[in-house]
């Protein structure tokens, strides 16, 4: 295998070789470490990091001229300050001097350009979080609502996307399938994929124009997997956001976030795709794209099967470039079984206030349904999002009248329809206490055709007392008071499953998870 400074342009060899030098950033004692990419050179000195594009061409990106390479440095400044200020500090010139040599943002001609940033802690990226003890379950909801919040303010991009934006997507696949896949991907296998992803693409063409109308296509970050997250002050930072294509960046949101979806899918972090997916949609309620995950997914996987397989080509260490091929392979199985999604579901967990049912309902969802688990409608998060308040802000009673509560079942109801017609699979989580709110729900997976699971959680009143006392930085405003109120009231004849809640959550979960039949 050929060092990978052997793809560069013109010039880019001398470039290199300086900037791996300590005394090309006036620190001659200081540590140079260089980490190479398919598209970059990134060189970690310090308290810095400086970033060269290659000079190379491919079908998504052109950085074949110096041109190219400084407004792509710049436009990447400028992206991604949207979401990391802090980190992106400027473009600087490799210049060539008068006496010949080269120096950083020096008197002489451009030869080239850099992005500077400030270096964070590398311990805190969220693939090495990943890989290392655990990323932390408890960050996926600042982080979904980062992304979300990051969604609302880009801005919308018409004439890209839709139809033809994810029909470039699929074609470029293809393309790199063929050429930089070929002695790792095997051939039949991107032939099918292709044909099934093309399939589904002409299966929803109509809603992917119609998101593209409706300003759904945004400009996004466009690469967003673990890699190209982390933790600046404690908080979810994306950076490193695609500057180089409006192709890729600007693109359906859904499109954006799948990538992280399908990042965590693949690592089998399944828990942690399914609150990233549920935490954004409680924030966009954006349900009317559900029918599109699963390409969304698909395509993703394979323009990570196609980037894997290029940056082994590349890729010196024999070791590495072997570990590339391989997920390669593997991210080219994955985008197959996101395209055929099971058939949707539709559970419904109810119980008395403190019996488990949210904790359940959570620990059930990413093993319930098609990738990334599924959507969990919950009467107390509902509650507080119809009257216009965050989760954990405490409701007084008013928001607890019959005329409210139907409203919030109502609610749970048309969102469960939404999203079965979409092909996805709902866990409704509320109290269920009345007969008709039962037969409700059941209604709407009847009516849907698919398959209906109703679970009632029963646990000790002692048990549901000392829960809800324990409770804390939790959407339900129950207490003491409210259960008594519920353990007076006569909540009929329950057909549903019942399980005992009066165990610890390990084995309640599993007693949820064998009456539906999910792992």
């Amino acid at each position: 295998m050929d060092d990978p400074s052997t793809a560069l342009g013109a010039g880019q060899h001398d470039v290199v070789a300086f900037l791996s030098t300590p005394s090309a950033y006036g620190t001659p004692a200081a540590r140079v470490e260089r980490i190479d990419t398919h598209i970059s050179i990134v060189w970690l000195v310090g308290e810095r990091v400086y970033k060269l594009k290659r000079a190379v061409r491919f079908d998504y990106v052109d950085f074949s001229t110096i041109e190219r390479r400084r407004a792509a440095c710049e436009a990447e400044v400028r992206l991604n300050r949207r979401t990391a200020p802090s980190l992106y500090l400027g473009v600087r010139p490799v210049t060539r001097e008068a006496d010949g040599s080269l120096a950083i943002d020096g008197r002489g001609m451009p030869v080239d350009w850099l992005v500077e940033m400030a270096r964070f802690d590398e311990a805190t990226l969220f693939d090495r979080l990943a890989d290392g003890p655990g990323l932390d379950l408890g960050l996926m909801e600042g982080l979904a609502d980062a992304i979300a919040d990051f969604h609302a303010v880009a801005e919308p991009q018409t004439t890209h996307g839709g139809r033809d934006g994810m029909a470039w997507v699929i074609d470029g696949n293809a393309l790199g399938f063929a050429e930089q896949g070929r002695g790792v991907l095997d051939p039949p296998a991107c032939e099918r994929l292709t044909a099934a992803t093309r399939f589904t693409l002409g299966r929803h063409q109509d809603l992917l124009e119609a998101r593209r109308r409706r300003g759904m296509v945004r400009r996004c970050h466009g690469d967003l997997h673990l890699r190209n997250i982390c933790l600046l002050g404690g908080r979810p930072t994306l950076f490193d956001a695609i500057e180089f294509n409006d192709e890729i960046a600007c693109v359906d949101v859904l499109y954006d976030l799948a990538f992280l979806l399908m990042d965590l899918w693949r690592r089998t972090l399944r828990a942690h795709a399914n609150v990233v997916f549920n935490e954004y949609l409680t924030r966009t309620r954006d349900l009317a794209g559900l029918p599109l995950v699963p390409l969304f997914l698909a395509c993703r996987a394979a323009v990570r099967a196609k980037t894997s397989a290029t940056a082994a080509a590349v890729q010196p260490d024999e070791s590495r470039r072997t570990g590339l091929e391989a997920a390669a392979r593997q991210y080219l199985a994955l985008a197959q079984t996101f395209l055929s999604p099971p058939m949707p579901r539709l559970a419904a967990i109810g119980g008395l206030s403190g019996s488990g049912k949210s904790t359940v309902a959570r620990r059930l969802a990413p093993e319930f349904g098609a990738a990334p688990g599924a959507l969990v409608l919950r009467s107390d998060v509902i509650r507080k999002a119809l009257y216009g308040v965050s989760p954990l802000t405490r409701l007084d009673d008013d928001a607890y009248t019959p005329e409210m509560s139907r409203l919030v079942y109502r609610t749970i109801a048309e969102r469960a329809r939404v999203a079965l017609e979409g092909g996805h699979s709902v866990i409704a989580d509320a109290v269920y206490a009345l007969p008709a709110e039962r037969d409700a729900i059941a209604d709407v997976a009847r009516a849907a055709g698919v398959r209906f699971d109703g679970l009632w959680i029963d646990a000790p009143p002692a048990i549901l007392e000392r829960r809800l006392a324990a409770r804390h930085a939790d959407a339900s405003d129950a207490d003491a008071r409210v259960l008594q109120g519920q353990l007076q009231r006569d909540v009929g004849r329950v057909d549903w499953t019942r399980v005992d809640g009066s165990a610890d959550v390990d084995r309640v979960s599993r007693g949820a998870a064998a009456a539906v039949g999910a792992a």
